[in-house]
């Protein structure tokens, strides 16, 4: 059985850090979102995975390799025109070879590590087997009608649900699904919509079987729900001791605070959970709980809580707490530190700023 993970959409939604990092790669508790679908994958014995990119030049592809570092091997599938998660599904019959296959969003993140269900599926008499998660506002998703548990009818967007079960981001399939999607019509939105394609399934008497997801579930689109899967996996963290080490020198460090190789934490504050990478200096700051703080990042003077800090950032001399942010890598945050006081800002398309 093999494995494919969309990753090929341009994440508009969570610009301006997208405009120069694809979103399956913005790190959560310091690990690109990819990886976590890639560690569900190979935890349920799928290593052969094909990821759906929509150039070769991706920075996914520079990032991941070959796949070896992960444990895995990966292809890449190229969808140079986003037409739909149908269209990207198909686009990889020639990699499944005729096998069943696992679909799996990159942008998901999941607390269900889904193990026996996708190893049972290619034994199963399923045609098709569909993630579900509940939702408290069925109106804004595509929703599946259960019986006896199986899909009967799936719904976009319905005014008036039929159950509070919404389509989630892990598919099983067998080869029908490709003669279903070449039945599919382009929607309203001229894209090849999934869930078409498994009505279709449904519609031709294949047996399409549900799962409800245990736990949490993010779709991790915007800045928001990067935050909440970022607490979320944070808060996930096993019981860990304070640490001590040469390299934390009169500060007060709590339990469950994971810190990088050579990461230097001085006359300052850190309440867990927090992951902080390596190479990193906290000097004269306060990092509060669900933060991740990434390699080389410099902290000074500065009070930080429940945000995300990537790679090679620097804050220095803020007043006040920074909160629930998201900063991307090479980011500088400043005080000008002078007379009269001012903001000065060079932002990119889409940015948001919140004083």
């Amino acid at each position: 059985m093999k494995a494919v993970i969309l990753a090929a959409g341009q994440g508009t939604r969570l610009r301006p850090v997208t405009l120069t990092m694809p979103k399956p790669l913005v790190p959560v508790a310091n690990k690109p979102l990819i990886e976590y679908a890639i560690d569900v994958l190979k935890n349920a014995g799928l290593t052969d995975i094909g990821i759906v990119v929509n150039d070769l030049q991706s920075s996914i592809v520079q990032k991941l390799g070959s796949g070896d570092k992960l444990g895995v091997k990966l292809d890449y599938i190229v969808q140079a025109e986003q037409k739909g998660l149908a269209h990207a599904i198909g686009l990889c019959e020639p990699f499944a070879a005729g096998e069943p296959f696992c679909v799996y969003l990159g942008d998901n993140i999941f607390q269900d590590t889904m193990e026996s269900v996708i190893r049972g599926f290619p034994a199963s008499s399923s045609e098709a087997l569909i993630a579900l998660t509940e939702v408290p506002d069925p109106t804004r998703f595509g929703i599946a009608e259960i019986q006896n548990g199986n899909i009967v009818r799936v719904v976009e967007k319905p005014k008036q649900p039929p159950s509070n079960l919404a389509i989630a981001g892990v598919y099983l399939f067998r080869p029908s699904i490709f003669e279903a999607i070449g039945k599919v019509k382009p929607s309203w939105r001229n894209e090849l919509e999934i869930t078409d394609a498994i009505q279709e399934l449904v519609n031709t008497g294949k047996k399409v079987e549900a799962y409800t997801i245990r736990g949490w579930w993010i779709d991790a689109g915007k800045p928001d729900s990067i935050m909440q899967a970022n607490q979320l996996v944070l808060g996930d963290l096993p019981y860990t001791a304070a640490p001590t080490n040469e390299n934390i020198v009169n500060s007060d460090v709590s339990n469950r605070v994971l810190i990088g190789e050579g990461s230097q934490i001085i006359d300052s504050v850190v309440r867990g959970p927090v992951i902080i990478g390596s190479n990193t200096v906290i000097r004269g700051s306060y990092v509060g709980p669900y933060s991740a703080v990434g390699s080389n990042v410099t902290i000074e003077n500065s009070e930080i809580d429940a945000s995300i800090v990537m790679n090679d950032c620097s804050i220095s001399n803020i007043p006040g707490r920074i909160d629930s942010s998201l900063l991307a890598d090479n980011s500088q945050v400043v005080s000008a530190n002078r007379v009269p006081a001012a903001h000065r800002f060079v932002l990119a398309e889409n940015s948001y700023v919140q004083l």
